[in-house]
């Protein structure tokens, strides 16, 4: 069986995020993936520190910082797919999604000590499930290309994404189209991955 850990950057329950993620989620596992969400506006996580402390051990996490993080790395790490769900704030992803991508990119990443170690997730497959205000090209594309480059760096596998854009604060979200592409991103995902069960 496959694992999916999701990271959801809304600080909104019931959010444009959370509407797309759940179409998107169910395609999943009907497919039979062990999928866990963690909302990280839940979790206390502080911003990284570049302390290094983390890259005295190439075998752990091995963050100075006690807080909620040793949580989400341990979902990440076990997983194979890594999908990263959040609205746009001021062209790039929220304010927790960023602490954690930070504090994943040393604790993951043994590149920064006095001798350059591993990368304990090369090969994880990362998605993007993005909301924003403006038209995608020109709300979401910088936040898809600065985790394009993450990717490259860690030794990650970008394997696509999906912004769909909110006309406005009067306007409903969630309709059949965004659910469709959602269920659609999905299964394209899990066509290239070679789905466990099924057909997709």
């Amino acid at each position: 069986m496959k694992h999916v850990c999701i990271l959801l950057g809304s600080p909104r329950r019931d959010g444009n995020t959370i509407q797309l993620v759940r179409p998107f989620l169910e395609e999943w596992l009907r497919q039979g993936y062990a999928c866990r969400t963690i909302w990280l506006y839940d979790k206390n996580l502080q911003p990284c520190r570049a302390c290094r402390v983390c890259q005295r051990d190439w075998s752990v996490f091995g963050c100075a910082i006690r807080d909620d993080m040793q949580e989400i790395f341990d979902c990440v790490r076990a997983s194979d797919w890594l999908v990263l769900a959040t609205p746009i704030y001021s062209w790039y992803c929220t304010p927790p999604m960023k602490a954690v991508l930070d504090r994943l990119v040393y604790g993951m990443n043994k590149y920064y000590g006095e001798t350059k170690g591993p990368s304990l997730w090369a090969g994880k497959q990362v998605a993007l499930l993005t909301t924003c205000g403006y038209p995608p090209h020109k709300g979401a594309d910088l936040w898809e290309e600065g985790v394009r480059r993450y990717c490259r760096h860690s030794g990650l596998r970008f394997a696509g994404a999906l912004a769909e854009h909110d006309p406005g604060y009067r306007a409903v979200f969630m309709d059949g189209e965004k659910e469709r592409r959602a269920r659609q991103f999905a299964r394209a995902l899990m066509r290239a991955d070679g789905a466990p069960s099924g057909k997709v």
